[in-house]
Order: C-alpha cells, then structure tokens, then sequence
C-alpha cells in the first residue's frame, strides 16, 4: 500500500498561486476567505499562529454549530481554512456568510476527508495545525490552553493532544476519550482524540501528508509513521465536543486499523485485535445505545 512519506517543499506563495491557477481552470471550483482581501496572518512571539481544518461535504445542519465555536475562541491568533468536497446543500452559502471567522475556503471535488485535509495542509500559513470536524466544537478556552501548554513545556513538543467528549446531536455526552501519547499503547489502539490535537507543521515536512487511500484512519495511520520518538505533551481537560458516529467508529475503520497495525508489524495479535474490536462494535449499541 503507498504511503504519501516525502513532501516536495512548496512554499506559501507557491501554495497560493497554485489555488489561484486551478480557481480559472476549474468551472466546478469556488473560492473565499478573508485571506483573498490581502489579510494573511503570521506567528507572533508566544502566540503561535494556529491553523484549523475543516473538510466538509453537504454538511449544512451541522456547520452552524462549528463556526460559532471559532467565532467564540478567546485565542485571537487563529485561521480557519474549510476545504469542501463540492457541496449542494447550503453548505457554500454559509461558507460566505461567514467570511469574519473563515481565512480561506475552497468547495470542489475531491477524493475523501483526507485529500481534503491535505489541500488544507498546503494552504496553512500556521505553526500549528488542527483538524476539526463539521458539527465538532472547541471549548471557548480550548485554543489558548494549547498555547499556556505549548509555552510553559520544558521541551519543543511536536504534538498535543488532549480529551474529546463524543456527544449526541442534542448535546448529550456519551462518554471522554483521549489519552496521552503512549507509544506501546498506540500501536494496539488509537488512543489519541485526533479532534482535540495540534501538529506542528514539521510533522508534515518530516512525515509527509495524510494517505489517502485510507478512508477513515489515516490519522491513525500518520501517527504510527511518526514512530516512538513523536515528541508529545498532554493536557487532562476536554478541549472539544464531538459528534458520535464518525466513519472512523465503523467497521470499515476497524478493518483499516488492522491494515496499518500489520503494515507496521502488529503480526497475529492485530487480526485478534480487529476481532475483537468488530464484537465490542457489534454490541455497544445494545449496551450503551450509540
């Protein structure tokens, strides 16, 4: 299976006129952001600059919840870029409604959540990098303890995670998940709530971008590529309140799961692993209703 390892360096202005170019080539490509008005943001001293990215597809009931958690951060260095599919709901419409908080947005097809993430990778001016799904939202504080946690390391962290709650539509939590950066955990289980983490964009330059010929774990996947000498902090508060039921929870992701497992040598214990994550799949719904 082809892993995307290597990036060719490309930087900011190329990244953007390449946006530029394929804007006139393709009839099916829109464009917005307050970026197109000239305002391009930057790092400053202890306030890393802080890229969020949201891939979208016909998503329209969900996004209001979203953008309203970026509108309400406390942080104030931050830039949001949405990389949407092609969608034909309202989805566009509330893109360029929604300008004052969206630094760049693109709506054209593309090949899963994966591609989009990485078109958002090459438009990122930020530091840091964060992925935050349509209908997921950050606490009002969650962007500025990662900084507090960032600035008050003793070391150069290359990854911070922290605890997701998965909740219901209506705003019921269902259960928290997240857990430190273990690296003899993370080759059984994906203990990381990849919601509620940031990278810093040498993870990118050193590993590559997303694969995407996975379709639901290929951040689980990145994080295996990355290895045991990910350098990673930890903070032990909810930063994010996501929506239950993403396609990484399926039986496809479990499947995928135990591909990256064997593919990084998981041997025999991976296939029981898959097994016996499909059966606890099979029965959570009777148990715990989701």
């Amino acid at each position: 299976m082809k892993s995307h390892v290597a990036i060719r360096p490309v930087t900011k202005i190329q990244a953007n006129n390449i946006v530029a170019e394929n804007a006139c080539e393709n009839l099916d490509r829109f464009v917005g952001g307050s970026r197109l008005t000239g305002l391009i943001k930057q790092s400053r001293p202890r306030q890393p600059l802080i890229t969020i990215i949201t891939a979208t597809f016909n998503v329209a009931d969900d996004l209001p919840i979203t953008i309203k958690s970026i509108r309400d951060q406390l942080y104030e260095n931050v830039e949001w870029i949405v990389v949407d599919g092609g969608s034909t709901d309202q989805t566009v419409n509330l893109l360029k409604q929604s300008e004052d908080v969206i630094d760049y947005w693109v709506s054209e097809p593309d090949k899963g959540i994966y591609d989009a993430w990485n078109k958002g990778i090459l438009l990122a001016q930020g530091e840091w990098i964060a992925f935050l799904g349509a209908g997921d939202r950050y606490k009002k504080e969650a962007l500025s303890s990662y900084v507090m946690e960032i600035n008050s390391s003793t070391r150069e962290p290359e990854f911070v995670s922290s605890r997701v709650q998965l909740i219901k539509s209506d705003g019921t939590i269902l259960r928290t998940v997240g857990n430190p950066f273990d690296w003899k955990k993370v080759k059984k289980h994906m203990t990381i709530a990849h919601a509620g983490a940031l990278h810093h964009t040498n993870l990118f330059n050193n590993y590559g971008f997303f694969d995407t010929t996975y379709s639901s774990s290929g951040d689980y996947e990145f994080l295996m590529r990355c290895g045991k000498n990910l350098s990673a902090i930890y903070m032990n508060n909810v930063t994010v309140e996501m929506l239950a039921g993403g396609i990484s929870g399926g039986y496809k992701g479990k499947f995928e799961t135990y591909l990256i497992q064997k593919k990084y040598g998981g041997g025999i214990a991976a296939k029981f692993r898959f097994w016996f994550a499909c059966i606890k799949r099979f029965i959570r719904p009777f148990l715990m209703g989701y």
